[in-house]
């Protein structure tokens, strides 16, 4: 651990290490209880500096004590016997918050506690009881252009050159994905995973909030019982990196071959996992990278604007939301905001197997008209 961390959290370790090695097999009776506590003792004493500093000025030490703290944890929860669902949930939260420690032991532990799940007979099929929301209409003046598989020189060329939006078609028809998920798969596959779930209507609210819950719990309360409309019945499972948590998933997508256009490295390409019900919304906003949205399942409806509108859509003033525009693109205040009839727009409805080429500092809203899963690529 770095110098950061104090000396002093060095003996808790060592202790723990010993309990856990110090008996034949796993540590059973007073040895399990100790190692159970000072997990906690660790990752409670590491949470606390989390929260002491904004996100980016934590130090990694402290985070990779986080990730020691839940292993420990889970070790004394998987050897006291019983369901093994609370270490699987002490693992991810190491995950969520921690730093890799041990070539990532969390991530290697979890496939040892999945392997150990009981296996029960299939979940019945889940009814989704849904009455489609009508899709806005889009002037075919106002319509992002579609494009059948262009090649990498046509793309650089036409597209991405020129930082030129474009709905791409037949790219991704090959990934598994395509025709293995549904909310059902996921449910079988990362049902018991814990993940952060966004609760609003959009991230400008005051009432929105973030809650840790399991996927099975955020689909049946989320997914499933979408019985209303209001702010706090919609829970979204927004810009998570669920492929870099769950791996298993990861290999049924790919990343677009027009990623290698970019100047950075493959491993610097963000992958993030968008998942939620209809009339989930993410207003109005850019991003400082080049973006492509792959719509899985679902349909989405995406405005978008050019950079050089920026002063016409009115970005927050706080420098954490100055990426966000002010204005509500479908019921605009023009009174408050007067300027925004004098921007010019392009629309689309993303239907499932498309791909939208989003350019860097492009202005983009979205709102799900379905039950949706979208994967986005942040590429340099």
């Amino acid at each position: 651990l770095d110098d950061e961390v104090e000396a002093s959290v060095g003996p808790l370790l060592r202790r723990a290490r010993a309990l856990l090695y110090s008996t034949d097999g796993a540590p059973r009776g007073p040895a399990l209880a100790a190692l159970r506590r000072l997990g906690h003792v660790l990752r409670d004493y590491a949470w606390e500096k989390l929260n002491a500093a904004p996100w980016r000025e934590v130090s990694k030490g402290w985070r990779q004590l986080y990730a020691y703290g839940c292993l420990f944890a889970a070790l004394a929860a998987a050897a006291g016997g019983g369901s093994v669902a609370p270490a699987l949930r002490l693992c991810d939260l190491g995950l969520l918050m921690g730093a890799a420690v041990l070539d990532n032991v969390l991530a290697r532990l979890v496939r040892v506690l999945q392997a150990r799940l009981p296996r029960g007979p299939p979940a019945a099929t889940r009814q989704v009881l849904q009455v489609p929301r009508p899709a806005p209409v889009i002037q075919p003046a106002d319509t992002v252009q579609c494009l059948r598989c262009p090649s990498l020189e046509h793309f650089r060329d036409n597209y991405l050159i020129p930082q030129k939006p474009v709905v791409l078609e037949g790219v991704i028809d090959h990934w598994p994905c395509m025709t293995k998920w549904s909310v059902d798969y996921l449910g079988q596959v990362a049902g018991c995973r814990t993940v952060p779930v966004e609760l609003g209507s959009r991230y400008t609210d005051e009432e929105w909030s973030q809650k840790l819950m399991t996927v099975d719990d955020f689909i049946n309360q989320y997914i499933m019982n979408k019985v209303c409309y209001s702010h706090n019945s919609i829970g979204y499972l927004a810009q998570h990196q669920l492929f870099d948590q769950i791996p298993e998933l990861k290999e049924d997508i790919s990343i677009p071959d027009y990623c290698c256009l970019g100047e950075g490295e493959e491993d610097n390409i963000t992958i993030n996992a968008w998942f939620g019900p209809e009339g989930t919304i993410s207003p109005l906003h850019q991003d400082p990278q080049q973006n492509f949205l792959a719509q899985v399942f679902g349909r989405k409806y995406i405005r978008l604007y050019s950079p050089q509108d920026s002063e016409n859509l009115y970005p927050h003033e706080s420098q954490l939301l100055h990426n966000t525009s002010q204005v509500d693109v479908e019921n605009p205040d023009l009174i408050k905001f007067p300027n925004f009839r004098n921007a010019s727009s392009q629309s689309c409805i993303l239907m499932p197997g498309q791909l939208l080429f989003i350019p860097v500092k492009y202005w983009h809203y979205v709102r799900s008209l379905d039950i949706s899963f979208s994967v986005s690529f942040w590429w340099s």
